[in-house]
């Protein structure tokens, strides 16, 4: 493999994985198509804009020209993170969720099959399997329920996928993961927002009774097995990422609030998001069974080096709550993220 497109490569998980190519396979090259939305943040490879094997391009996935012109250049794999994926922005407004999530899909998947890919690797969501009860795990068979607008928009971009490899025969894989944390996540999140919050004694806004449970991953350890399934996975195959760290969100609050030296008197509980899902959980055995991939990373060690990270980079959050990341891009190129 000699170089890969990577959408959606400028926001949190797409920026680490970037990273994690060019360091882990010294011959590669990456494409990196971005629009550099609001979650879009130039700064997070600002540093590579001088590596002969990383380029940038601005643009929207949406954009058929601009896809077939770059996958027209010749790339052996696409690797799809470009996504509206936040749920509280889904509920307020679904149209940017099912424009990017299942337009943009479909127009990649043209291009990449008119281009003669011979990879192309969906990053979806454990979200499209809706909510446990529990007990149970969300396994690669278990039935497609997702219950909010931004899970809808993952859900369907998913089946889209599935139809070009059962119709084409195209070499497309699915990757859903359980929640990511970690260097680079946008501080609307609940990890990276709870951090900032705590840094400034903030109240950090609990939905609910905090109990609602997720399975959390570093996200060096989702590109570690992403990396896996586009490289060794099996076309036409789903596999499903965990991190075997279940926790209720209230628990997760509590460690931040304690690393960071705050008291629990910051948590703030706030109504539930509608539709809240109650309890996510990931049985990931089919990756560690045929990939070989296994966590590495431990929720205590991950969170830590996470708060630290952003301590050292206070000015980084600052920019992107104020929204001044932004000029990065006009700096470097001369018009508007």
């Amino acid at each position: 493999m000699n170089r890969i497109l990577v959408t959606g490569g400028c926001g949190f998980i797409g920026s680490n994985f970037v990273r994690f190519e060019l360091e882990s396979h010294p011959q590669l090259e990456v494409v990196n198509l971005d629009l550099l939305s609001y979650a879009g943040n130039p700064e997070n490879l600002a540093d590579l804009a001088t590596n002969a094997r990383y380029r940038f391009v601005q643009g929207d996935i949406t954009n058929r020209p601009v896809v077939e012109r770059l996958l027209a250049e010749g790339v052996d794999a696409v690797v799809n993170f470009a996504a509206e994926s936040h749920v509280d922005r889904s509920i307020q407004d679904s149209g940017p969720f099912v424009r990017t999530n299942i337009v943009g899909t479909q127009v990649l998947l043209d291009a990449a099959k008119a281009a003669g890919a011979k990879r192309f690797v969906q990053i979806s969501t454990d979200e499209v399997y809706g909510s446990l009860g529990a007990t149970g795990l969300f396994t690669e068979t278990t039935p497609l329920a997702p219950n909010s607008p931004y899970a809808a928009s993952k859900t369907a971009a998913d089946l889209l996928v599935r139809s070009y490899v059962h119709t084409f025969g195209f070499p497309a894989l699915i990757t859903r993961c359980s929640n990511n944390y970690g260097p680079y996540q946008f501080p609307e999140k609940l990890i990276p927002l709870f951090i900032s919050n705590a840094f400034e004694d903030k109240p950090l806004p609990v939905y609910g009774d905090g109990q609602q449970v997720r399975d959390w991953i570093h996200v060096l350890d989702h590109c570690r097995a992403i990396d896996r399934v586009l490289r060794e996975g099996r076309p036409g195959e789903i596999y499903n990422i965990g991190g075997h760290c279940e926790k209720p969100n209230l628990d997760v609050t509590r460690t931040i609030l304690r690393l960071t030296g705050k008291s629990d008197s910051l948590i703030k509980y706030v109504a539930d998001r509608l539709g809240h899902d109650r309890r996510y959980a990931i049985d990931c055995t089919k990756i560690e069974r045929e990939l070989g991939w296994r966590p590495q990373v431990t929720f205590d060690q991950g969170i830590a080096d996470t708060i630290r990270w952003y301590r050292e980079n206070a000015a980084w959050v600052a920019r992107v709550r104020c929204g001044a990341y932004r000029e990065y891009y006009r700096k470097q190129y001369g018009a508007d993220a």
